[in-house]
């Protein structure tokens, strides 16, 4: 480590992998401070269905961006990026940072940069989902060659969540979503000492801990939250009342699903969650260092 430079440490991995665990442990041993990186964690009221580290814990290092947001707002990764700015701003420079979650692209914004595309209206994002929900994959991809050709060519397929970011975005900015991409932030963290950690522990482990954690959120606090939520009567396309579980639990109070279903279905749903978080660190976090449950060594 270079005398002055800044020390961070960044702890990525699928849900229920035990990352909050072994960052409190870190935290404990060298007063440092954890700072989310789990876009879901973000936002109040939901707690315990998105796993935030309990009061407890909190009380036991110095956490930041946790619980930071309210449901009844979307925020963007350049949000979080601003935000976490701010926040080692504030830090002193003496002190270890700990970022810990199982988002990708934050730790990508991070190490390597991000491309800072301007806010989007959530009215202009709604217009464009309903324009193109009945659109199969390849009348998607022809409606995005037709309004944004530049980012159209760049995509394989056509994913609704991508085309509807690109066509907002043109939409908004006159400027094509690659053209943002291409003028691409440096890394946060330039400069810094930086350990990289990915945990990375057996599937059926793992699918253990997913179906034993939903069913305890269950029993302890997860539905009086989904039910604070509901009572805020938000928009259903926010992020927060995406978080898996919120759906769940929802129609289990409407007499949809029994107890045992609704737990069914957000394990399953957590799965396969885990699973995309897996082929994200696969595909673009492949040299980082890897460990098992909770930190212990492969």
């Amino acid at each position: 480590m270079v005398t002055g430079q800044r020390r961070a440490v960044l702890i990525a991995g699928p849900t229920a992998s035990g990352k909050s665990a072994l960052a409190l442990d870190r935290a404990r041993a060298g007063s440092a401070v954890i700072v989310n990186a789990d876009s879901m964690q973000v936002y109040g009221t939901l707690r315990v269905v998105t796993a935030r580290p309990s009061a407890a814990d909190e009380a036991l290092a110095e956490h930041r961006l946790y619980g930071a947001v309210p449901a009844s707002e979307r925020f963007s990764t350049g949000q979080w990026v601003r935000a976490v700015e701010a926040v080692l701003g504030e830090i002193d420079p003496q002190r270890e940072v700990i970022f810990v979650g199982g988002t990708g692209l934050y730790f990508t914004a991070l190490t390597d940069g991000f491309a800072d595309v301007p806010e989007i209206s959530t009215a202009l994002t709604l217009e464009v989902q309903q324009e193109i929900q009945d659109l199969d994959e390849p009348q998607r991809m022809r409606m995005l060659a037709a309004e944004d050709p530049e980012t159209a060519q760049r995509l394989k397929v056509a994913d609704p969540q991508r085309v509807v970011r690109a066509i907002a975005v043109k939409r908004a900015t006159g400027r094509a979503l690659s053209s943002f991409q291409e003028d691409q932030q440096p890394g946060l963290l330039v400069g810094w000492d930086i350990e990289k950690l990915v945990l990375s522990p057996d599937r059926e482990v793992l699918r253990d801990r997913i179906a034993q954690r939903f069913a305890a959120m269950f029993d302890n606090g997860a539905v009086e939250e989904v039910e604070a939520l509901r009572q805020q009567k938000l928009d259903p396309s926010l992020p927060a009342m995406k978080a898996i579980g919120v759906r769940e639990i929802s129609d289990w109070m409407d007499g949809i699903h029994s107890r045992d279903e609704a737990i069914t279905l957000a394990t399953i749903a957590t799965h396969q969650y885990a699973k995309r978080q897996r082929t994200w660190f696969r595909n673009r976090m492949g040299d980082w260092p890897r460990l098992g449950l909770g930190g212990a060594p492969l």
